[in-house]
């Protein structure tokens, strides 16, 4: 049996607003024992974090050890890749976490990177002083490229957005790790120890989610109560192997 990797923002939840039938679906996973993961392109809450954010909504039966973000890949890409130790962050407490694991130390005065993740607290001064960084030598690493973030009500500027702007100011391009890039999927199978035939990728948005799995030709769907809706395919060219309006649209579909 496959397992479902989903997302998060736009498909189990919209910010703190429980997408009623995406926990309904998680429940008929867990009653017919069909498993399931989490990846994120979120790299503001840590493992337990994201636990706790969907329990306060309702979610049961949810563990830190089924979430891997673009934190934790931001991390662990680095260390494959580079040489230095030495980070200071743009971020929440999922990335703080995700350094720290990987055994980076915090340096705000000459540090070998800059980690950009998602900080709604984040202000004109925090980023010009991780734009003083990177200018006198520190290299951007953004967790991830999301452009939009569904909300209750709406969209909010995405991580990738604020990405681009200090790549912008510092002329400087970062490694693409997030999704819909090769780098996380490669990661977060090595932390499952998961195959890319094992697995369908479940996600709202054309862009990142279904992007991912239709260049590396894993089997997707595209759930349409967070970013994109079918409408939008032929305009981004991006193909998903289902649409469904919501995850129980999926009850009785064979995951073998």
């Amino acid at each position: 049996m496959k397992t479902l990797v989903f997302d998060l923002d736009g498909t189990m939840y919209r910010g703190t607003q429980i997408i009623e039938s995406a926990h309904q679906f998680l429940d008929y996973c867990i009653q017919n024992k069909i498993p399931f993961i989490f990846l994120t392109n979120n790299s503001m809450r840590t493992p337990q974090e994201n636990v706790k954010h969907m329990q306060d909504m309702g979610y049961t039966n949810i563990e830190p050890s089924m979430f891997y973000n673009s934190a934790m890949a931001a991390c662990q890409y680095v260390k494959k890749h580079y040489k230095g130790n030495r980070a200071y962050y743009i971020g929440k407490q999922g990335m703080k976490d995700a350094l720290d694991q990987e055994g980076f130390i915090v340096d705000d005065e000459n540090p070998d990177f800059v980690f950009i993740g998602l900080d709604k607290d984040a202000t004109y001064k925090s980023y010009s002083k991780a734009l003083s960084l990177i200018l006198n030598g520190a290299k951007i690493i953004g967790t991830n490229n999301d452009r939009i973030l569904a909300k209750p009500g709406g969209f909010e500027v995405g991580n990738g957005s604020v990405v681009d702007m200090f790549e912008y100011a510092a002329n400087q391009k970062s490694p693409r790790i997030g999704k819909p890039n090769r780098a996380i999927l490669d990661l977060c199978l090595e932390y499952f120890g998961l195959k890319e035939d094992e697995i369908i990728l479940i996600g709202d948005n054309l862009e990142t989610d279904i992007k991912l799995g239709f260049e590396q030709n894993i089997e997707t769907v595209l759930v349409q109560t967070g970013v994109h809706k079918k409408e939008d395919i032929e305009q981004l060219k991006i193909y998903p192997t289902h649409v469904v309006d919501t995850l129980m649209d999926l009850v009785g579909y064979n995951f073998d």
